[in-house]
């Protein structure tokens, strides 16, 4: 006996399927999860994509080497708009990625293929819905080759050293004043494996440092930002280094204007860089230079790998009070937090991993959790001495929200070996504070009163100090 067969369909019924898809969209007849959004995230420490879904999806990958490509099938999903987004997110000066061509693997089965400018160690991992966010998948690609931060730094200051002068109106059409003899100098040509130039004579005119061009943008740099106290002298690179809080996919605190925290941050992170390299024997390492997300131990681990002589985290946060006010500075803590507010704000920022996106299952992450552990009484009582020093100066622009430094357990001030602080510059959640934040003004007057801050620290704490040499 014949089944009976379906009625064929018409040119008017599938015009009328047509509209159906048309008018549902076609993230709604993916085959499982729907797309939320894609992002990209480039640095030069790593590129991250992310894709945001309604609901949890697998994945398989594998890497080919020659030439470098990763290819990533996602399953449960039908190639939709959003996915293709991606192709025109990744721009021509990303640091990792060529490009990425995405298409129909298979029914269900979207395969991703990012050609890759370098070798790369992808890391490919899920996270569940948090914050603002839907369910993630992530790719987070680290170059397999990486430069030595603590060489870039010097090489940096050697650069520096070398450069002429700058040109200004009492000056242009001279010949260039000579350097006055630099032992810091001395010290950096000799880790560059160049022969150090000969001292000159402190007697002769071309020698002394006030006959030396000043650079236009130190005007509004403190005097004497780095004074070392009698007898003390520093022959050594001094870096300091600072952590704008927050990026990438963790936008922070955001203001009722909706300034992020993210970026605020990193703007004076900048002001403060520039200061502080303006400075004869001191240079700045940033732990993310850019929007980027940078997990709290790997910025613990960042300054480490330097040999930093200071840690300032910076932050803007918000707060549970309606109209909090006034900057705020916090020490490392190993016997609880000194306040309720303490401990409420280190629970907050050590949130920041789940928000931005860490792999849980990254094999080092036991090892740095045991690094975090580590804290001494001694780097609390220097990390004290900092927040105190730096509190003092920010009083003096600004409002303070507590007159004294206070401490809880941060996550991002555990280095064992290294003073560290973590400044809260204003609430963002106050509308007037956040006001402030977004002007150049305030901006600059905290950069400055963070200098002074550093200057009276290592006035009273020299850095030669300490036994460790670079």
């Amino acid at each position: 006996m014949n089944k009976p067969q379906p009625a064929p369909i018409t040119r008017r019924k599938a015009l009328q399927l047509g509209s159906v898809v048309l008018a549902l969209g076609a993230h709604h007849i993916a085959r499982g999860a729907s797309i939320v959004a894609v992002r990209v995230w480039p640095s030069k420490d790593y590129t991250r994509l992310t894709i945001e879904s309604d609901g949890e999806i697998k994945t398989k990958q594998f890497f080919v080497s020659e030439p470098p490509r990763l290819a990533v099938d996602i399953e449960g999903i039908d190639l939709i708009p959003a996915l293709r987004e991606l192709v025109a997110k990744v721009k021509s000066d990303d640091p990792n990625i060529q490009g990425i061509r995405v298409g129909q693997n298979a029914p269900g089965v979207v395969r991703l293929v990012i050609d890759l400018k370098q070798p790369i160690l992808p890391q490919v991992f899920t996270l569940a819905p948090v914050a603002a966010y839907k369910y993630r998948l992530v790719l987070d690609l680290y170059p397999t080759q990486t430069a030595d931060p603590l060489e870039a730094l010097i090489a940096e200051k050697l650069a520096d050293r070398n450069a002429p002068p700058a040109r200004t109106a009492g000056n242009e059409g001279t010949a260039p004043a000579a350097p006055a003899h630099d032992p810091l100098g001395d010290l950096i040509a000799q880790q560059a494996g160049r022969p150090a130039p000969p001292p000159r004579s402190s007697g002769s005119a071309a020698a002394r440092p006030a006959d030396r061009a000043t650079p236009p943008a130190a005007a509004s740099i403190p005097p004497a930002a780095v004074a070392a106290t009698p007898g003390a002298k520093t022959d050594r690179l001094v870096i300091v280094a600072l952590d704008p809080g927050h990026g990438g996919e963790d936008p922070g605190a955001i203001g009722p204007g909706g300034t992020r925290e993210k970026d605020v941050v990193l703007q004076i992170a900048h002001r403060l860089r520039d200061r502080i390299n303006q400075q004869p024997n001191m240079r700045a390492y940033l732990t993310r230079d850019a929007d980027f997300f940078v997990p709290l131990h790997i910025r613990v681990q960042k300054a480490r790998r330097v040999q930093a002589d200071l840690f300032i985290s910076i932050h803007a946060d918000a707060f549970f009070t309606p109209r909090p006010q006034g900057a705020s500075v916090f020490a490392l803590s190993d016997k609880g937090a000194s306040s309720s507010a303490a401990r409420w704000m280190a629970d907050k920022e050590n949130s920041a991993d789940l928000v931005g996106g860490v792999n849980v299952k990254a094999k080092d992450a036991q090892v740095q959790k045991a690094l975090l552990d580590m804290s001494t009484t001694a780097q609390i009582n220097d990390s004290l001495k900092l927040g105190t020093a730096m509190l003092g100066e920010i009083g003096a622009v600004g409002k303070l929200h507590k007159a004294r430094v206070e401490q809880a357990g941060f996550a991002v001030l555990k280095a064992p070996d290294i003073p560290s602080v973590l400044v809260e510059t204003a609430f963002i959640s106050n509308p007037d504070e956040e006001a402030k934040l977004r002007s150049d003004e305030y901006q600059v007057q905290l950069a400055d009163a963070l200098m002074r801050g550093i200057g009276r620290y290592f006035a009273r704490n020299p850095p030669l100090a300490r036994n460790r040499q670079i």
